[in-house]
């Protein structure tokens, strides 16, 4: 027999349910079928940004692949689109697959 202590979630449940909670609220429909979150939207979360995006990978999701940029043109072109951060290092969007939001 299970006592009612034991039907209580723990900590860490509670806290992967907001987590989902969130994701979910801010997620939309993805092509694929999952979801998709902008990255925008997680940093407006707040401190719990890490805290989302760590919950995204935990659960199958990826950073979205983005087209290669063609390189820039002209005397500077080369330069310009060459410069640390400017391939987009920084993923605009996370697709979780099917499911991982049921």
């Amino acid at each position: 027999m299970t006592s009612p202590a034991d039907a209580r979630p723990t900590v860490a449940e509670e806290r992967d349910e907001a987590i989902r909670a969130v994701v979910t609220r801010l997620s939309r429909p993805h092509a694929s079928g999952g979801a998709v979150i902008e990255r925008a939207a997680i940093v407006a979360e707040g401190a719990d940004a890490a805290s989302i995006v760590a919950w995204i990978f935990a659960n199958a999701g990826r950073p979205e692949e983005t087209a290669a940029r063609a390189p820039g043109r002209g005397l500077h072109g080369t330069r310009l689109s060459s410069a640390p951060g400017a391939s987009g290092d920084t993923p605009r969007r996370y697709v979780l697959p099917a499911g991982a939001l049921a």
